[in-house]
C-alpha cells in the first residue's frame, strides 16, 4: 500500500469510528480480511482519481477496488463519515479556526452518468441526467454540511434541510454551535418566505435580489463557497457522479469535506 494515499492524520481519526470487524469462522475461515487502513487507501485512490472501482490497481492500493467499495458501503451504512466530519469541525472550533459568523450557501450541478437515486433532468445541461451538490461553508470556506439531490431540484428547497444538517459543533465552553449568525446567498435564494424563515431561526439573511445591479459587495463574502466547490470537485470521483447509490456518493462527499477540514488543521499546526 502506498503511504501517500491516506492523508496524514486521517487514519488516526477514522479508526475509532469504524464498526468492529466480523469474527472469523473457526472452521473454513477463508482468506484473511484486508486491513481497514488498506481499504481506506483504496477508497482514497478512487476518490482522487475517479477510476472505476473494478479498475483500481491492487498492486498500488493493496486491495482490490471491489473490496474498497464494499468497505465504503459498510462504513457508510454505519454512519462513519458524518461523525468524522463533525469530529473535525469540533477540532477546528477548539483551535479557533472556524468562523460561524458569516456563512455562505450554494449549489452546483454534476452529471450523473449511471442514473440512480437523486437524479433528475438538469436545467443547465440540456436536461441530461444530473445531480446537485448543496453546500454551506463558514467564512473561510470550510464545509459545514453537504447534501445531494436531483439536478432538477431548486437550490432554495434545500436551504432549511442544510441548516438542520449542520452538526452540533463543540470544542469550546458553552452550548455547541449549530447555526451561523449571517447567511450569504445568491439570487437563487431570493424568496421573502425563506428570508422570514431565516429570521425566525435568528439567522440574518444576506441574499442578493433579482433585478438589482451588480456591485452589492456580497461577492466579497460569498465567493468562498465557489472555491469550496472547486476543492470538492478536485476529487475526480465527485466532479461527475458515477455511484448509482445516492448514500455512497453522499458518503464520498462527506469524506472529501473531512479531508478539506483536515488540511486546514494541518496548515495551522
Amino acid at each position: 500500500m502506498r503511504s501517500d494515499l491516506v492523508p496524514e492524520g486521517l487514519w488516526e481519526r477514522v479508526a475509532p469510528l469504524l464498526p468492529p470487524a466480523p469474527e472469523r469462522r473457526r472452521r473454513h475461515p477463508g482468506r484473511l480480511r484486508v486491513p481497514d487502513r488498506t481499504a481506506l487507501a483504496g477508497i482514497m485512490y478512487v476518490l482522487r482519481t475517479g477510476v472505476a472501482w473494478r479498475d483500481a490497481p491492487g498492486e498500488t492500493v493493496g486491495c482490490s477496488g471491489v473490496t474498497a467499495w464494499r468497505r465504503l458501503r459498510d462504513w457508510t451504512e454505519a454512519g462513519v463519515w458524518p461523525r468524522l466530519h463533525a469530529a473535525l469541525l469540533t477540532e477546528l472550533r477548539r483551535a479557533d479556526l472556524l468562523d460561524l459568523g458569516d456563512c455562505a450557501v450554494d449549489g452546483s450541478h454534476v452529471r450523473a452518468l449511471e442514473g440512480g437515486d437523486h437524479v433528475g433532468p438538469s436545467p443547465v445541461d440540456r436536461a441530461r441526467p444530473g445531480s446537485k451538490h448543496h453546500l454551506i461553508v463558514d467564512r473561510q470556506g470550510i464545509p459545514l454540511t453537504v447534501a445531494l439531490t436531483g439536478g432538477n431540484r431548486h437550490d432554495v428547497t434545500q436551504l432549511l434541510p442544510l441548516l438542520d444538517a449542520i452538526p452540533p459543533i463543540r470544542g469550546l465552553r458553552g452550548r455547541p454551535r449549530r447555526k451561523p449568525r449571517r447567511l450569504y446567498a445568491d439570487q437563487g435564494y431570493d424568496f421573502d418566505k425563506y428570508r422570514r424563515l431565516l429570521w425566525k431561526r435568528a439567522i440574518k439573511p444576506v441574499i442578493a435580489r433579482w433585478g438589482v445591479p451588480h456591485g452589492s459587495g456580497l461577492g466579497k463574502v460569498r465567493w468562498v463557497v465557489e472555491r469550496s466547490f472547486a476543492w470538492l470537485h478536485q476529487f475526480k470521483r465527485l466532479s461527475i457522479r458515477y455511484e448509482r447509490r445516492a448514500d455512497l456518493h453522499q458518503g464520498l462527499l462527506e469524506l472529501a469535506c473531512s479531508i478539506i477540514c483536515l488540511r486546514k488543521l494541518r496548515l495551522q499546526t
